[in-house]
């Protein structure tokens, strides 16, 4: 047999690699669950430190049972307050499994917002929609987003979809505001728009998907944090590049971890800890939860106006 010309040897070692790279990103990275932890100086002066857990993204199936293992471990970290930004469910009979991995952070207090993959089944799609952001949507079969709402409110957890609440957690009083899925287009900001409450230790904002338009409105109200989710990190990401697309309309820099948005508002993305079951892979961005330390933001720094998001430095912390 004469030997493989240098092309088909080059070719051969590239579609192995390929293999290698698509079995390591479905087989291993996917379930590769991660707490990050992370600090953000976001406090009024003199306010107690807050550990604030951000989960998002689950897409729950109901037979992922490494998944929910690891969900319920998440209650040992006895966080102040649980943040949920949507996205869920992926299955029509995921309500249960999702409850009963979140059931010890169900009874600490909590919020959340809902996503697209609450409302409607993940579809078969074109991996290459992702990368223009005009793609025409399509959305599969209602999903039980009634039920799990319901689970949420009867264990304690606070709807936060259009609605403004003044609470107190861990002697930190925190006004915070939520709005429904921008991705969907069914956020009504002007429902919750206003001054957020100079008084208090901490405005929080919530969303799914991290829009733009959303984040300015946050920002020129004067919030100080705002959590999201929806993007995946990326999902599929490079070395030395990062994530491929965002999903959304905010830059690939801020496409998970805190980031500043505007002159005084911060910014945090999850990451998530799940896929679409039609897209089962993640490369250099494994699934994760966050524990957000929330601290005093430095005196010169805290209780500022807000500015306008134009004004945004784009290095994420």
């Amino acid at each position: 047999m004469p030997d493989l010309s240098p092309l088909t040897r080059v070719a051969a070692g590239t579609a192995g690699a390929a293999v290698l790279g698509l079995g390591y990103a479905t087989l291993i990275e996917r379930n590769a669950f991660t707490l990050r932890e992370v600090t953000i100086p976001v406090l009024a002066p003199g306010a107690s430190t807050l550990r604030v857990l951000h989960i998002s993204d689950l897409h729950m199936m109901p037979g992922q049972k490494r998944k929910q293992n690891w969900l319920r471990e998440l209650d040992q970290l006895e966080p102040d307050l649980v943040i949920n930004t949507g996205d869920n469910l992926s299955h029509p009979k995921a309500v249960p499994a999702v409850v009963q991995s979140l059931s010890g952070l169900l009874a600490r207090p909590g919020l959340f917002v809902f996503g697209s993959n609450d409302y409607f089944a993940p579809v078969l799609k074109n991996p290459l929609a992702y990368f223009d952001k005009d793609h025409d949507r399509v959305y599969g079969p209602p999903l039980p987003w009634g039920d799990l709402r319901a689970a949420f409110n009867e264990r304690g957890w606070q709807d936060m979809t259009h609605v403004r609440r003044d609470i107190e957690v861990g002697g930190v009083r925190i006004s915070v505001a939520g709005v429904d899925d921008p991705h969907l287009e069914r956020d009504r900001y002007e429902t919750i728009a206003g001054t957020a409450d100079k008084s208090a230790d901490l405005r929080l904002g919530l969303t799914h998907s991290p829009e733009p338009r959303v984040l300015d409105r946050f920002a020129d109200d004067g919030y100080d944090l705002v959590l999201a989710g929806h993007t995946h990190g990326g999902q599929l990401c490079l070395p030395f590049f990062g994530a491929l697309v965002t999903n959304c309309g905010i830059d690939r820099s801020r496409v998970k971890g805190p980031s500043r948005w505007g002159a005084h508002m911060q910014l945090h993305v999850s990451a998530g800890m799940g896929t679409s079951p039609f897209a089962p892979a993640r490369f250099c961005c494994r699934p994760e939860a966050t524990l957000l330390t929330l601290v005093p933001a430095p005196r010169e720094e805290s209780r500022r106006s807000s500015g306008s998001a134009a004004e945004s430095a784009g290095t994420p912390r």
